[in-house]
């Protein structure tokens, strides 16, 4: 009953994602801001703190990757703010007050409060209103990502609950719920590298989550390619992370995410049949999830592993760009234009 509860859970959050980015105010600016702000602060994270600083023992990549990880809900309340339009001071001034949040509650009171602040700088007379901006608006934006944390922060436990959960199962069933889970997860604005860290996975469930996210990219690469969601830099791009696509990603969000899910449940239950582990939490990202499992484990059973899985995720790339090839997307173009 959990493990339905919290896919059901999952479902509605990227539902509300795509939403958002297809009828909320400059919904899509609003999300290329959010894949930028995960991009400056949880894949630096996973490179420097997980993959080089812990791994490697060097402890100035350590302290590195930590700091930017823990300044999600300041950038991406900073870059929302940005892209919407308000000046860079103000951006700044306001982001800052989110300082020590998550991304999500970040990225959610920078775009409420961009309305209000864009409203005042034009209304407001100059000077005056950065005193608005320092006795008023700071607070407001404080107490709004703040009251928005612990609901995020269950949301998340509770789609936690479902791998830890999951984990008594079955090899199988293991693989194919956090192999689809975190893979889908990896390419939507909850990131699975912020869930892997926040959860502390390890061992059998953290590999499961990480290695077929990066053998992953080979569908993403066909599915970008075969259905022209973009140039050739957005398919490189979405190679490398998947975040840095995220509005892409939230407009055509069917069959990249069933693209997604099948190729990282599969990959899920081979990585759980030959037994790999992985001790580095918040590596669940293409760049990091391959290099890091070669600290744990021999190396030739991880390129065996890896091999399987590219040559899986090939082939459900290709059969999905053949079964979506008359669906509807929304290109970048249309996204950016």
């Amino acid at each position: 009953m959990e493990v339905i509860k919290g896919t059901l859970l999952l479902l509605a959050v990227l539902t509300a994602f795509s939403v958002f980015s297809y009828k909320a105010p400059h919904g899509m600016k609003a999300m290329g801001a959010l894949a930028s702000a995960a991009c400056a602060t949880f894949l630096v994270e996973a490179i420097q703190f997980s993959l080089l600083g812990n791994t490697l023992g060097i402890p100035f990549l350590s302290e590195l990757g930590s700091i930017n990880g823990g300044l999600g809900g300041l950038v991406a309340a900073s870059l929302v703010m940005l892209a919407l339009g308000v000046s860079p001071v103000y951006s700044m001034l306001l982001g800052i007050t989110c300082s020590g949040l998550g991304i999500l509650p970040g990225f959610i009171a920078g775009y409420l409060m961009s309305f209000a602040v864009k409203y005042l700088e034009e209304k407001v007379p100059p000077g005056l209103d950065l005193l608005v901006m320092v006795i008023v608006m700071a607070p407001i934006t404080r107490l709004i990502g703040v009251s928005l944390e612990p609901v995020v922060n269950s949301t998340l436990l509770t789609i936690g609950e479902v791998i830890a959960g999951s984990t008594d199962s079955s090899p199988i069933v293991m693989g194919l719920i956090i192999g689809g889970f975190f893979t889908l997860i990896s390419t939507s604005p909850l990131s699975s590298m912020a869930l892997t860290a926040m959860l502390g996975l390890t061992g059998v469930p953290m590999a499961i989550a990480s290695l077929p996210v990066s053998a992953t990219s080979f569908a993403n690469y066909i599915l970008f390619k075969k259905l022209k969601f973009g140039d050739t830099r957005d398919t490189i791009s979405v190679v490398i992370e998947p975040l840095t696509q995220a509005d892409i990603i939230s407009a055509n969000p069917i069959p990249i995410y069933v693209t997604n899910f099948i190729s990282g449940a599969i990959g899920g239950v081979v990585v759980s049949s030959m037994g790999l582990i992985n001790n580095a939490p918040g590596t669940a990202a293409p760049s990091a999830g391959l290099p890091v499992m070669f600290a744990f484990n021999p190396a030739k059973e991880v390129l065996i592993c890896m091999a399987i899985c590219a040559v899986i995720s090939s082939i459900v790339g290709f059969a999905a760009s053949y079964i979506f090839r008359n669906h509807k997307v929304v290109t970048a173009a249309e996204i950016r234009g």
